[in-house]
C-alpha cells in the first residue's frame, strides 16, 4: 500500500482541498491532558515545496510557502513571521512526500495498522533521527489517495489533519504560495540558527 500511495503521488503536480486539524497534548495516565478546539480552512499544496493552508475557525490565519520562505500570519494578532525554509520544515507534517520530497519506503519503517474495505491506515516510524516519534497516513485502497495524516511529536503531543473535497493538477498561480502582508500589521523576522 505504501508503494500505491507513492506512486500516486508522484502523479500529482498539486492538490487543493478543506482540511479539519486536532490536536491532542500530551497524555497522562491514558487520557489526553488537553484537546483543543478542531481548525478547519483550505489547503494548496504544489511541487516543489510550495503550501498554502488558510485557516478559517475558529482563528483566522495563514501559513504560506514559496519553498523558500515561509510565512505564519496571525490575522487577530496582526502579525506575520518570516522564516527561511530549512532542509526538512515540513517532515513533521506527515506531507513532506505530498510536495515531492521524501519516499516513504526509503524513510520510514512501514506498518499496515488498520485495514477497511475502502481505506487502509498505515503508521510510519522514522529511519533516522527525527523531530517527531511516528506519522500516520490513511489512505482510500483504491486509488492510494491520502484521506487523512497524523503526526505524533516526540513530547506525545498528536496532531491528526483529516482532508475532503480534494481537487488535483490545477495548477494554482504562483500569487497563491505569496503572502501580501497588509499595511499596519508588524512583520518578525526570524533568523534561522546558523549552520554548526
Amino acid at each position: 500500500m505504501a508503494l500505491k500511495i507513492q506512486q500516486r503521488y508522484e502523479t500529482i503536480r498539486d492538490l487543493r482541498a478543506r482540511f479539519e486539524q486536532t490536536n491532542e497534548s500530551a497524555t497522562f495516565g491514558g487520557t489526553p491532558l488537553m484537546t483543543a478546539e478542531a481548525k478547519r480552512g483550505r489547503v494548496v499544496f504544489a511541487k516543489p515545496g510550495r503550501m498554502r493552508w488558510s485557516y478559517e475557525q475558529p482563528d483566522r490565519s495563514e501559513v504560506v510557502s514559496d519553498g523558500e520562505t515561509l510565512w505564519i500570519y496571525d490575522v487577530e494578532a496582526e502579525s506575520a513571521t518570516r522564516l527561511e525554509v530549512t532542509a526538512g520544515f515540513l517532515s513533521g507534517a506527515a506531507l513532506q512526500f505530498l510536495l515531492g520530497d521524501g519516499k516513504i519506503l526509503e524513510s520510514f519503517e512501514v506498518e499496515a495498522t488498520a485495514c477497511a474495505k475502502d481505506r487502509v491506515t498505515l503508521d510510519l516510524i522514522p529511519r533516522q533521527d527525527s523531530s517527531y516519534e511516528r506519522l500516520g497516513l490513511v489512505a482510500d485502497r483504491e486509488s492510494g489517495d491520502v484521506l487523512a495524516t497524523s503526526v505524533l511529536d516526540l513530547f506525545g503531543n498528536l496532531t491528526r489533519i483529516r482532508f475532503e473535497a480534494v481537487e488535483i493538477n490545477r495548477d494554482p498561480g504562483p500569487e497563491i504560495f505569496e503572502l501580501e502582508v497588509p499595511e499596519g500589521v508588524e512583520v518578525i523576522e526570524y533568523d534561522a540558527p546558523p549552520a554548526r
